[in-house]
């Protein structure tokens, strides 16, 4: 890592919490039938109650299930969202309070949600964001040119942003994104959408970023392998509980324990299929073999290694357990665990 001193904290949370008021459906109202603006409203919780610190130069992943409050979080850190209590610090600026210095030293990549203009070139998109964030225009076209040189970019500047690929836009959004050098790159979903090529290149320019520029990231996902290739530490949460906060070699070793091996056959395969130690096959037609992979016992290299050789191979895939399934198993052990404690 090139920058990036790990002593510093760069995210701070203490009890940060986040509700807001929603019409009640959970009683019929007689004669309103689903107008909602007539029923009494009741308190939801975006975010419960949740803390932890990230140090400078960390990539961290920040994951949970659907409603634990991940991308709320990312809302408050940026000072989009306003909390209802608690604290936060994000380099020594409270985000909702100072979001106009915070703005100039952080980034912010939202899969669903493009900070590109959608019908100009992204060249244009660039000079725009250079007046935001007001950049020198000489500086500005130096760092324009080496981010189109370092994330392949040649070709898509001129096209209208309507017209690129998933994965072209997203290379762009990261792009514009480091236009102005922050410090903390804060992404929510980035991969979301994006064939295997395409989340493959993104990955790798998002964990180049941390290693070899030292800029500290904060990555929220559903994707296994988006935390296991981007990041060095995974933070979960559940109901303001943080469930599991350790490395993502501790995360592999206990949680990612399986993985499903998928081949495609240019030609019917009639042999017999080695036998090995936590492999189970799932599917097994003449022009397709899915096999499901228990990592703690064999790795998936060395499965495909017994296979590779045996059969004409037309296409092959590795995918990691559903995020959703690693979550609950983290959750599952800390159940136990606390139940465990008299």
């Amino acid at each position: 890592m090139a920058t990036g001193v790990r002593n510093e904290i760069a995210v701070a949370l203490v009890g940060l919490t986040r509700t807001f008021k929603r019409p009640d459906i959970s009683l019929p109202l007689r004669g309103l039938g689903r107008l909602w603006s007539r029923r009494p409203m009741v308190e939801a919780v975006a975010l419960h109650p949740t803390t932890f610190q990230v140090n400078a130069g960390e990539s961290v992943a920040f994951i949970g299930p659907n409603g634990a409050g991940k991308s709320t979080t990312i809302k408050i850190l940026t000072g989009i969202l306003h909390p209802t209590a608690g604290m936060a610090t994000v380099l020594g600026h409270v985000p909702w309070l100072e979001h106009g210095r915070l703005s100039r030293e952080i980034a912010t990549v939202f899969g669903q949600k493009s900070q590109l203009w959608y019908h100009l070139p992204a060249r244009d998109s660039f000079t725009l964001l250079t007046r935001i964030h007001d950049l020198d225009a000489d500086l500005a076209r130096r760092r324009a040119g080496a981010l189109c040189d370092r994330f392949g970019l040649e070709g898509l500047l001129d096209r209208p942003v309507r017209t690129l690929s998933l994965g072209e836009r997203m290379r762009c959004e990261v792009a514009a994104s480091l236009l102005h050098s922050p410090r903390i790159l804060f992404l929510d979903e980035p991969t979301i959408g994006l064939d295997v090529i395409a989340r493959q290149e993104l990955r790798s320019i998002i964990r180049e970023l941390n290693q070899r520029d030292g800029v500290t990231v904060f990555l929220t996902s559903h994707d296994a392998g988006d935390v296991e290739r981007v990041c060095d530490r995974a933070i979960v949460i559940h109901t303001g509980r943080v469930a599991f906060d350790g490395t993502i070699e501790t995360l592999r070793r206990d949680f990612v324990r399986r993985k499903t091996i998928s081949l495609d056959l240019s030609s019917p395969f009639a042999g017999e299929l080695p036998v090995m130690p936590g492999v189970v096959p799932t599917q097994l037609t003449p022009l397709r073999l899915q096999f499901q992979v228990d990592t703690t016992v064999v790795p998936a290299e060395t499965v495909l290694a017994g296979l590779i050789g045996r059969m004409q191979i037309a296409d092959l895939t590795i995918t990691d357990p559903p995020m959703e399934d690693v979550i609950a198993a983290i959750y599952g052990q800390a159940s136990s665990a606390s139940e465990a404690v008299p």
